[in-house]
Protein backbone atom coordinates (compact mmCIF):
# COMPACT_ATOMS: atom_id res chain seq x y z
CA UNK A 1 0.00 0.00 0.00
CA UNK A 2 1.44 3.41 -0.99
CA UNK A 3 2.40 5.15 2.35
CA UNK A 4 0.26 8.39 1.73
CA UNK A 5 -3.34 6.39 1.42
CA UNK A 6 -2.07 4.03 4.50
CA UNK A 7 -1.34 7.17 6.71
CA UNK A 8 -5.01 8.67 5.33
CA UNK A 9 -6.72 5.82 6.39
CA UNK A 10 -5.18 5.50 9.54
CA UNK A 11 -6.08 9.50 10.24
CA UNK A 12 -9.70 8.63 9.21
CA UNK A 13 -9.73 5.74 11.90
CA UNK A 14 -7.74 7.36 14.70
CA UNK A 15 -10.05 10.87 13.45
CA UNK A 16 -13.45 8.67 13.82
CA UNK A 17 -12.16 7.09 17.35
CA UNK A 18 -11.72 10.41 18.85
CA UNK A 19 -14.92 11.41 17.46
CA UNK A 20 -16.96 9.29 18.87
CA UNK A 21 -15.39 8.16 21.84
CA UNK A 22 -13.44 11.38 23.63
CA UNK A 23 -13.32 9.42 26.42
CA UNK A 24 -11.57 5.97 25.06
CA UNK A 25 -9.41 7.71 22.62
CA UNK A 26 -8.38 9.96 26.36
CA UNK A 27 -7.13 6.45 27.63
CA UNK A 28 -5.50 5.13 24.95
CA UNK A 29 -3.32 8.16 24.55
CA UNK A 30 -2.78 7.79 28.30
CA UNK A 31 -4.36 11.55 28.74
CA UNK A 32 -5.72 12.02 32.37
CA UNK A 33 -9.58 12.90 31.08
CA UNK A 34 -10.18 13.03 34.85
CA UNK A 35 -8.00 16.23 35.65
CA UNK A 36 -8.93 18.03 32.24
CA UNK A 37 -12.96 18.19 31.56
CA UNK A 38 -12.67 19.71 28.60
CA UNK A 39 -10.12 16.90 27.11
CA UNK A 40 -13.21 15.24 25.08
CA UNK A 41 -13.83 18.86 23.08
CA UNK A 42 -10.38 19.23 22.18
CA UNK A 43 -10.34 15.60 21.28
CA UNK A 44 -13.36 16.06 18.97
CA UNK A 45 -11.70 19.12 17.23
CA UNK A 46 -8.23 16.91 16.43
CA UNK A 47 -10.60 14.05 15.35
CA UNK A 48 -12.41 16.34 12.94
CA UNK A 49 -9.13 17.47 11.61
CA UNK A 50 -7.50 14.00 10.71
CA UNK A 51 -10.97 12.49 9.21
CA UNK A 52 -10.55 16.29 6.95
CA UNK A 53 -7.26 15.54 6.14
CA UNK A 54 -7.17 11.81 5.79
CA UNK A 55 -10.49 12.72 3.09
CA UNK A 56 -8.93 15.54 1.53
CA UNK A 57 -5.70 13.63 0.83
CA UNK A 58 -7.61 10.30 -0.67
CA UNK A 59 -9.73 12.96 -3.10
CA UNK A 60 -7.18 15.43 -4.03
CA UNK A 61 -6.86 15.13 -7.56
CA UNK A 62 -2.74 13.85 -8.64
CA UNK A 63 -1.86 17.46 -9.64
CA UNK A 64 -2.79 18.39 -5.52
CA UNK A 65 -2.02 15.22 -3.49
CA UNK A 66 1.53 16.46 -3.28
CA UNK A 67 0.56 19.59 -1.72
CA UNK A 68 -1.84 18.09 0.92
CA UNK A 69 0.40 15.45 1.46
CA UNK A 70 2.75 18.20 2.66
CA UNK A 71 0.19 20.00 4.67
CA UNK A 72 -0.17 16.81 6.44
CA UNK A 73 3.70 16.65 7.11
CA UNK A 74 3.30 19.84 8.85
CA UNK A 75 0.52 19.36 11.23
CA UNK A 76 2.14 15.93 12.32
CA UNK A 77 5.10 18.03 12.74
CA UNK A 78 3.68 20.40 14.72
CA UNK A 79 1.60 17.26 17.14
CA UNK A 80 5.20 15.89 17.26
CA UNK A 81 6.66 19.11 18.91
CA UNK A 82 3.63 19.39 20.71
CA UNK A 83 3.98 16.04 22.35
CA UNK A 84 7.68 17.01 23.40
CA UNK A 85 6.74 20.31 24.12
CA UNK A 86 4.34 18.77 26.76
CA UNK A 87 6.84 16.46 28.53
CA UNK A 88 9.28 19.49 29.06
CA UNK A 89 6.65 21.44 30.51
CA UNK A 90 5.42 18.39 32.75
CA UNK A 91 1.77 18.50 31.33
CA UNK A 92 2.27 14.79 30.32
CA UNK A 93 4.73 12.44 31.55
CA UNK A 94 8.21 11.91 29.80
CA UNK A 95 7.26 7.87 28.56
CA UNK A 96 3.60 9.33 27.86
CA UNK A 97 5.12 12.42 25.75
CA UNK A 98 7.05 9.93 23.85
CA UNK A 99 4.18 7.83 23.34
CA UNK A 100 2.33 10.61 22.01
CA UNK A 101 5.34 11.85 20.06
CA UNK A 102 6.51 8.74 18.00
CA UNK A 103 3.59 8.02 15.91
CA UNK A 104 3.52 11.79 15.30
CA UNK A 105 7.28 11.24 13.78
CA UNK A 106 6.45 8.21 11.90
CA UNK A 107 3.06 9.72 10.22
CA UNK A 108 6.18 12.66 9.22
CA UNK A 109 8.64 9.70 7.59
CA UNK A 110 5.46 7.87 6.12
CA UNK A 111 4.15 11.70 4.94
CA UNK A 112 7.56 11.89 4.04
CA UNK A 113 8.32 8.84 1.84
CA UNK A 114 5.16 9.47 0.41
CA UNK A 115 5.43 13.02 -0.94
CA UNK A 116 8.87 11.78 -2.69
CA UNK A 117 7.40 8.85 -4.92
Amino acid sequence: MNPVTGLSLGRIAIGAAALSSPTLTTRLLRLDGAANPQLPYLLRMFGSREVALGAVTLLAPAAARRNVVAAGIAVDLADAVAGVMAARDGHVTRPTGAFLTAPALGAVAAGIAGWRA
